[in-house]
């Protein structure tokens, strides 16, 4: 006949009116008590008895099982968990919350670590990618050649040499992790492996071809489709195409900056393209043809007379594509009125005529300026 179980609140040896939090605590007590590491003594003993604070907690820190265990004692639960026949290992990971408060690889936790090494993504490389100001506006398609390492051909990444594999690392038994002694005996400290650096095994007879690395460094060529309007510095991933991972995790992805070669007549301004173009004084003032240049050839403007000093002219849809919508931008036309460095003597005498006219035909601006300057030394005299 099998023995009568303890009432789980004596177990832990807290009132029927404890709240969680003291629950945890009187759990966490026991289970540092009888820990099958820490215990002295009856080892079978201790285990029975962290099953028992365990089996305990697990009931009383659930409120429906806490419920039904007050209303009904052991038979309300009777058939949730049979803490008798469950491995420490097991136990261990149903409270794992328990012990993360108490510290990373406290009671030894570490030897419950798969002996499999654990999948790690693969690194992601980054690479740039030269485009014309006429590339941008159409999109186009780029051949990209790079290296990366690989995964050795010889032993296909497991660094040993082809015929043998990895052995276990003798001094992690294959966890990755070892366990030492601190605080007095009362903690292990789990860290690392030295000797195998956490992979839980070793290579005593190493690949050739790779040197024991498992890599190899190759040359790779893909093809990365560019839309049109992508802006200068941003960056295209292309999934799969990084380094390979290990442990059998994804390889990592390759990431390609646009750099946008500089344009000898225009700059870029959003989706618009800006060009300054240099005329004579006299085209200004007497208006007429201008040839610009475009990313497709070139335009014609026309020039109205008066035209002053940095004024802006605009030629519809010559612009470059919205990367998300398409929608095409314009070309801004800005006329910088070049002046003469050298006149022939003919050129300053019609001038010195113009000059003599030039007061009755000032325009608003000048006179505005000057108006606005007489009134101010007017006003401070």
């Amino acid at each position: 006949m099998p023995a009568a179980k303890r009432d789980y609140y004596e177990v832990l040896g807290v009132s029927r009116d404890a709240d969680a939090e003291e629950i945890k605590r009187a759990y966490r007590k026991l289970a540092m008590k009888y820990h099958p590491d820490r215990a002295t003594g009856d080892k079978a003993e201790a285990e029975a008895r962290f099953k028992e604070a365990a089996e305990a907690y697990e009931v009383l820190s659930d409120p429906e099982k806490r419920r039904r265990y007050d209303q009904y004692g052991h038979a309300g639960v009777q058939g949730q968990h049979d803490f008798t026949r469950m491995d420490i290992a097991d136990i261990f990971s149903m409270f794992d919350d328990i012990f993360a408060g108490l510290g990373a690889g406290l009671f030894g936790g570490g030897q419950r670590r798969s002996s499999r090494r654990t999948a790690q993504r693969g690194f992601d490389l980054e690479t740039q990618v030269e485009l014309t100001l006429e590339e941008v506006a159409t999109g186009c398609e780029k051949q990209i050649e790079f290296q990366r390492q690989e995964l050795c051909q010889q032993c296909r990444g497991t660094g040993a040499r082809p015929g043998s594999m990895p052995a276990t690392c003798p001094q992690c038994g294959g966890h990755g992790r070892v366990a030492q002694q601190g605080l007095g005996g009362m903690f292990r400290l789990v860290t690392t492996c030295p000797a195998c650096g956490g992979q839980g095994t070793i290579v005593r007879d190493v690949c050739r071809a790779c040197q024991g690395t498992g890599r190899e460094t190759r040359k790779r060529v893909v093809k990365v489709s560019i839309p049109a309007g992508i802006h200068d510095g941003q960056a295209l991933r292309i999934a799969g195409e990084g380094e390979p991972g290990t442990g059998g995790g994804p390889s990592g992805d390759l990431h390609c900056y646009i750099v946008v070669k500089p344009h000898p007549f225009l700059t870029r301004h959003n989706n618009d393209l800006v060009c300054e173009v240099p005329i004579s004084f006299t085209l200004a003032a007497l208006g007429g043809q201008l040839e610009v240049p475009t990313l497709n050839g070139t335009a014609e403007l026309t020039i109205p007379p008066g035209t002053q000093h940095g004024e802006v002219f605009t030629i519809k849809g010559k612009g470059l594509p919205d990367l998300r919508t398409g929608r095409v931008g314009n070309q801004l036309v800005q006329v910088l009125i070049e002046v003469p460095r050298k006149l022939t003597e003919k050129q300053k005498q019609l001038l010195r005529e113009f000059a003599q006219t030039e007061s009755a035909s000032s325009g608003d601006a000048k006179k505005s300026f000057f108006e606005r300057l007489r009134a101010k030394l007017s006003g401070e005299s």
